[in-house]
């Protein structure tokens, strides 16, 4: 009898094993589901993340992929750490730096520039800063005056006095205006300020910032007819462009400087009181070193 419930009938637990199992099957897809909800944003934080350590190959590579801009832009951010630890070996990677700096992508050059100012005893940094001093675009010579002040090379102190000063936007083709930021608008570097449709057809050239800041006034309303070269916007210094020049010029600044950086100590200005102290101190070095250079 047993024999025969053995063999000819199902065994008692086989019922429940076969549901065990269909739930199990039926399960796979949900858990798989959830995996990638959970394994997919990690994936792409993990390939776009910054902090995650590259071998020297990897540098290299990401260097060279210029198809990935996210990929170079992680390679700098490698050798920036390397240069701040006074890692020598950084040093094999000075030729691609200094060729960046002559890249048609304005972030690139703008980032060598910004890593040439980690290593002052470069000729090769200092010569390819001086070049970019005149670039087209006032993100990159900023950044280039920036770096040039920690070889103690004074050539930038124009740019850095401008970026104090409200920068104006001109108009790049002739035609009528339309899609206007408002004043007061904050902007990032390349928000889109306003369109210009052509007058030789239905061309239409958009406006972009190329620095961050405020819409400080709208020289040109939405439909009005401008010309190559008519002032568009004038656009408020950015905060933290004002306290990197501020804090630049307390080391190179001269005498003729002080009227300009004490406008912001005094509160003329619109600022934090971050950015006033580093006025404040500012105006206290050029006096100091005007004095000093006076009484010899």
């Amino acid at each position: 009898m047993s024999a025969n419930r053995s063999n000819g009938n199902q065994h008692p637990l086989q019922p429940a094993t076969v549901a065990s199992q269909k739930r199990r099957r039926s399960s796979w897809p949900l858990i798989t589901l959830a995996a990638l909800f959970i394994i997919a944003p990690f994936l792409t934080w993990y390939g776009t993340w910054f902090g995650r350590h590259l071998s020297d190959a990897e540098i290299s590579e990401y260097l060279s992929d210029e198809k990935k801009p996210r990929h170079i832009q992680h390679a700098f951010s490698q050798i920036e750490e390397r240069m701040v630890k006074g890692d020598a070996g950084a040093k094999r990677w000075y030729p691609q730096i200094v060729a960046f700096a002559s890249s048609p992508v304005t972030e690139f050059r703008k980032t060598a520039a910004y890593l040439m100012g980690y290593d002052n005893k470069s000729e090769e940094f200092h010569a390819a800063l001086i070049r970019l001093l005149e670039d087209a675009q006032p993100g990159v010579r900023r950044q280039a005056a920036l770096s040039l002040v920690t070889f103690g090379d004074t050539r930038g102190r124009g740019e850095l006095r401008a970026m104090l000063e409200p920068y104006t936007i001109a108009a790049s083709s002739d035609g009528m205006t339309g899609s206007v930021v408002s004043e007061g608008s904050a902007v990032r570097e390349g928000t889109l300020l306003a369109r210009i449709l052509r007058d030789e057809g239905s061309e239409v050239v958009e406006v972009r910032s190329p620095l961050p800041g405020r819409i400080k006034s709208v020289a040109a309303r939405e439909g009005a007819r401008v010309r190559t070269g008519d002032a568009l916007f004038v656009l408020a210094p950015d905060g933290q462009f004002v306290w990197e020049a501020l804090r630049a010029l307390s080391l190179i600044g001269e005498r003729d400087d002080l009227p300009l950086v004490e406008r912001y100590a005094s509160g003329a200005e619109a600022v934090n009181e971050q950015v006033k102290q580093q006025a404040t101190q500012a105006a206290r070095a050029i006096q100091a070193r005007s004095e000093k250079a006076g009484a010899r």
